[in-house]
């Protein structure tokens, strides 16, 4: 899963040198992978990366699982119920959503996006919390906050709607399709990249016939530009929660949004050592 995925590994060989590179790779096509696992991943690769004494770069990734890690999210592990969901399989997804919403409100937690809800496998996982939470309340585990210095990259809202197309049309034409299909021949299930979403879900109902190839990409285009959107709420929200965000403009060359950082990151140490 190299393309849908966005691993970019040619982006790791800059100047000559390659990068080194955590948490890609590290689960088989078709895992539900989920946030409980990856704030553990994240601690692994994070305090090896400190032992060495390097510093951790965080990039990328959904805005939940960012701040889950930087600010210390309590967890527990959540198996899942195979007999809670047959009983749901067949459901609608607004039957879903309409269940969830109420267990949500049984448990004092907040649908915090769309995400939960976006196809119906995503639906019956967050069901399947949902139950479990209250059916087994269990110490969740702590981990303490992450002390960092968080960039963000500001760009055009009409500019980011234009690179997320033409990102869009060079994964389809670097061969989005064809690593569907190798996967799906592997026997990894249709179901299982559906919930993926995004370009799995999508190009994987186009592979299986049920959408033409205009349908799959105007969708698959609507739905990221409606992730995106979301990904910047979430971060505004992380202002809104404490977070400092040191937002740098898009249109700088590369050399000057990397010597603000490494200016930021120099005023940071600094205040760390007067502190």
């Amino acid at each position: 899963m190299d393309i849908g995925t966005g691993k970019d590994l040619k982006d790791y060989h800059v100047g000559g040198i390659d990068i080194p590179y955590h948490l890609i790779d590290i689960c088989e096509a078709g895992s539900k992978y989920n946030l409980y696992e990856y704030q553990a991943d994240f601690h692994h690769a994070y305090r090896d990366i400190l032992s060495r004494n390097a510093v951790p770069i965080l990039c990328g990734g959904t805005g939940l699982y960012i701040e889950a890690v930087l600010k210390g999210y309590e967890l527990s592990p959540v198996p899942q119920n195979p007999e809670l969901r047959q009983r749901l399989e067949g459901k609608s997804l607004g039957e879903l959503t309409d269940l969830l919403r109420e267990l949500k409100r049984q448990t004092g937690s907040a649908m915090h996006n769309t995400t939960d809800v976006d196809t119906a496998q995503r639906a019956i996982r967050a069901i399947e919390i949902e139950t479990y939470n209250i059916d087994h309340p269990t110490p969740r585990r702590r981990q303490e906050p992450i002390d960092s210095l968080i960039i963000g990259v500001d760009i055009d809202r009409e500019e980011r709607r234009q690179r997320i197309t033409n990102r869009l049309r060079q994964r389809i034409d670097e061969g989005m399709v064809d690593e569907v299909k190798a996967l799906l021949d592997k026997g990894i299930k249709a179901d299982d990249l559906i919930y993926y979403g995004l370009e799995y879900k999508f190009v994987t109902e186009y592979v299986l016939g049920n959408l033409t190839y205009d349908e799959m990409f105007c969708q698959l285009e609507i739905a990221i530009h409606q992730f995106a959107k979301r990904q910047m709420t979430w971060f505004r929200g992380m202002e809104r929660r404490g977070f400092s965000i040191n937002w740098i403009d898009y249109s700088l060359p590369m050399s000057e949004k990397v010597e603000t950082i490494l200016q930021l990151w120099r005023g940071q140490q600094r205040d760390n050592i007067t502190e």
